[in-house]
Formats: C-alpha cells, sequence, structure tokens
C-alpha cells in the first residue's frame, strides 16, 4: 500500500531548524504538525504545504513523495 510521506523531518534536521522554531515562524500548532511529521493525516492542508515549501525553500517535489508501507 503507498502513502504519502512529508519530507519534513529529513528538511528539519538538514537545514538545523528545530519544531519548536518552525512551529513559531508558522503559527502552526505543535500536535498538529507532529501528526504531519509521523505522516499521521487522512488530508494534506494545501495551505500548509505552501508554507513549507516557502519556509523551505523548496519545490513541491523535494516536500512531497510516495512511499510503500
Amino acid at each position: 500500500m503507498k502513502y504519502v510521506h512529508i519530507r519534513i523531518i529529513e528538511l528539519l534536521q538538514e537545514k538545523k531548524i528545530s519544531k519548536t522554531k518552525i512551529c513559531k515562524d508558522l503559527d502552526l500548532q505543535r500536535g498538529n504538525f507532529n501528526r504531519y511529521c509521523r505522516d499521521d493525516f487522512q488530508r494534506i492542508d494545501t495551505n500548509l504545504i505552501i508554507k513549507l515549501c516557502d519556509y523551505f525553500q523548496c519545490s513541491l517535489n523535494e516536500l512531497l513523495e510516495i512511499k510503500e508501507k
């Protein structure tokens, strides 16, 4: 079964940014943000995806990937 993986953790590590900092910078609730970090979501908030791409200065295909469970 395939699923969409948001590469948040990988990008945070690459850019040496903490979860606390990104949540504060993007005005995100930590609990909701953690769900996206764990790929624990049913739908993807497109506004969040745009914010993340802008924040990390990356393209959509650098942020999202399809993985096999």
